[in-house]
């Protein structure tokens, strides 16, 4: 235990110092984001390139057994992000977007010669919009404008927690590819108020690969309708989001919502979104007959972001709630998904400071998840602090996380570098 907490410092002194000298040399935090190539005086027509990684050391206490019953080390490095997005403006009637990259690389996922499936960068995003009169568009492909709630739209840029709720990417392999589904969407704003809807082509192939007629699974949904049904009766999902801004209102530009943004605005939103797959869920009612039914999954959530600055040193506050109602079908239970209910909330206080130098941010978070296949609850408690050297740009997270399910209770202590360009 002693040698792995001194490897565990020594990794977290070793993060540091990596961090801060990217931070120095990369300069101002009035950094105005990307690569952009201006094909116009006026810069109207462009193509922009934006790029980040995420490393990070994990270290968890008492972390259990693998399937082959060896002891799990309780320390890891992982890549947990490396992404290149681009996107183009020839006119300001359509536009194209790609994002590409690869997720929680380390030494399980890696491969020899780097051709595993774990190693692998695959595409998140990549989609053509066109505009409809100047505050509405419309677009198709792989896309991320998603229903639901601001956490199931959150990008990964700017987080102010170390990641974001795992429960609020609700749908996340289960009808869509890692977040995004292929589809139609539209997006837009009348006066204050900001939408996005999309109909989607669900996922065929999801995380949940579970028979509805084994014996285990009867009289519990199984999230595989379109697998089992097909996609006559189960092919597509329709989402939503709408939020009404009392303050500074937010782009509408990227489907990307920000975690923080450190008190450079003031805002306070108030949101409510939806999921509706028919027939997304499978299940056996009965073992005799066998006859396999669908069920509607249907996840319904309100929420409220509020951030302001507060005094004239640079503080600021930012903080999220919302509730949320998961019908994933009859007791279905399956990872990190549930059908029940969902109440979750951060928030975090920017210390007062220079803004050219190095900013903390401390905060706490809780997220309680209840199931109707389950009598215990699944809570999760994090404490962390951000340390912004030049922003989100350029920022060390430390979180310790607890997470509670039953007799299972496991902590975890994380330090992450992020730099992006």
């Amino acid at each position: 235990m002693k040698k792995n907490l001194l490897l565990l410092l020594l990794l977290l002194v070793c993060c540091s110092l990596f961090a801060a000298t990217l931070s120095f040399g990369q300069g101002s935090p009035d950094y105005d984001g990307g690569y952009k190539i201006k094909f116009n005086d006026d810069g109207s027509k462009y193509f922009r390139i934006l790029s980040w990684a995420q490393v990070q050391g994990n270290y968890t206490v008492d972390p259990g057994k693998d399937q082959n019953g060896n002891e799990i080390s309780p320390m890891n490095i992982r890549l947990r992000r490396a992404r290149v997005l681009m996107f183009a403006q020839i006119t300001d009637r359509f536009m194209i977007l790609t994002h590409f990259g690869l997720n929680s690389l380390g030494s399980s996922t890696m491969s020899p010669v780097g051709t595993g499936g774990g190693s692998q960068i695959f595409m998140h995003d990549a989609w053509a919009q066109y505009t409809i009169g100047k505050n509405h568009a419309v677009g198709a492909g792989l896309h991320y404008f998603n229903g639901i709630s601001r956490l199931n739209n959150q990008s990964t840029l700017n987080f102010m927690t170390l990641d974001n709720n795992r429960q609020s990417w609700s749908t996340l392999g289960l009808t869509d590819q890692f977040a995004r589904h292929v589809g139609i969407f539209g997006k837009g704003t009348f006066g204050k108020l900001q939408y996005r809807v999309a109909i989607n082509d669900a996922l065929t192939n999801s995380l949940d690969t579970r028979d509805p007629a084994a014996s285990e699974n009867v009289g519990k949904a199984v999230y595989g309708g379109k697998r089992i049904l097909g996609s006559k009766d189960a092919g597509f999902a329709y989402a939503g989001y709408f939020e009404y801004a009392l303050m500074d209102q937010e782009s509408n530009f990227l489907p990307y919502k920000v975690g923080s943004y450190l008190g450079a605005k003031k805002i306070l939103n108030i949101g409510a979104g939806f999921f509706l797959h028919p027939n997304g869920a499978a299940i056996v009612t009965d073992s005799i007959s066998g006859n396999v039914t669908g069920e509607n999954v249907n996840i319904m959530a309100v929420d409220v972001f509020y951030e302001a600055p507060i005094g004239a040193k640079n503080a600021a506050i930012t903080a999220y709630g919302t509730y949320q109602t998961n019908n994933y079908g009859t007791n279905y239970l399956y990872s990190a998904y549930g059908t029940g209910s969902m109440l979750y909330g951060h928030v975090g206080f920017v210390l007062p400071g220079d803004k050219t130098k190095t900013r903390f941010q401390p905060y706490a978070s809780f997220g309680l998840n209840s199931y109707d296949a389950s009598s215990d609850s699944r809570n999760v408690t994090g404490l962390g602090v951000n340390a912004y050297m030049s922003g989100h740009n350029s920022k060390l997270t430390l979180e310790y996380q607890n997470t509670a399910f039953g007799s299972s209770s496991v902590n975890t202590v994380t330090l992450r570098a992020q730099i992006y360009l």
